[in-house]
């Protein structure tokens, strides 16, 4: 579908832009410009990915944080302190190529903004982790209806009664995104997603949202979907998991992305691909 848009600053007539089809580097231009929009659907083919940037001196728990715990908070990469651009968005700034940030002090959200200079240190530490926005194509290809991106809403996102292994002072629950999917595809969501283990893989919980703690018209992160009669909510492990332990476990200073407003890499979805 295509909508019109309109960088910061534009007078009007914004271009008439079609996601699916933008290159990510023409995506994070866009983010780059003023453009602030979840992005399920962008860039088809091209992987996304959540963020979680610290201090140095947190780096070495976010790490082991995410190796015990890589179902949700599998890294996909890491630029070194101070860096701002790496292999996965050649060209690019980790600053300001997202639409919308998240900005937490003690483990309270501070800002949501749309760059970061303000906040940037040569200190900070940025993780790339995978997001299930990668395997949503694979779905839509085997004809696997995506709610969120059907009723045009950021993915609903929940924190769970799951306890995530702590790592050093790290530690929070776990955190779900749940697409509501036709009963009789259900096993073929599970079968195909479970294809891509570096971006969360497959479920962590299909069914009652209860048994996970969860009222589904009160997502934490993101929008509700509606369930529709013969859908059956689906879970899978989120990338913003890390965040939830940062509001939990209370840093100094931490950034990630606004759920939803992912970062566009450079890498494809079909380098995750694992067949057997």
């Amino acid at each position: 579908m295509a909508v019109p848009v309109a960088p910061a600053g534009s007078p009007v007539d914004p271009p008439v832009v079609t996601p699916a089809v933008v290159t990510p580097a023409e995506a994070r231009a866009l983010f780059r410009n003023g453009l602030a929009t979840p992005t399920a659907g962008w860039s088809a083919g091209f992987t996304q990915a959540n963020l979680i940037i610290v201090p140095r001196a947190q780096a070495f728990d976010v790490l082991l944080f995410a190796t015990r715990n890589p179902q949700a908070c599998p890294i996909l990469g890491v630029l070194d302190a101070g860096e701002t651009s790496g292999p996965l968005l050649a060209g690019g700034d980790i600053r300001s190529d997202l639409g919308r940030y998240r900005v937490y002090e003690n483990g309270a959200l501070v800002a949501e903004p749309s760059d970061l200079t303000e906040w940037w240190r040569p200190d900070l530490v940025t993780f790339i982790v995978g997001c299930s926005f990668t395997f949503e194509s694979a779905l839509q290809k085997a004809g696997i209806a995506i709610s969120h991106i059907e009723q045009g809403t950021n993915v609903p996102m929940y924190r769970t009664n799951v306890r995530c292994a702590p790592a050093g002072e790290l530690a929070g629950p776990l955190v779900v995104s749940m697409r509501a999917i036709a009963a009789d595809r259900v096993a073929d969501a599970v079968r195909i997603t479970s294809q891509y283990p570096a971006v969360h893989g497959a479920p962590v919980h299909v069914g009652d949202p209860a048994a996970l703690g969860i009222d589904l018209d009160r997502p934490d992160f993101g929008d509700a979907v509606v369930v529709a009669p013969g859908e059956v909510p689906v879970f899978w492990a989120c990338g913003v998991t890390p965040q939830a332990a940062v509001m939990e476990s209370r840093p100094t200073l931490a950034i990630g992305h606004a759920p939803g407003y992912m970062l566009i890499t450079d890498a494809r979805d079909s380098d995750y691909l694992v067949t057997v």
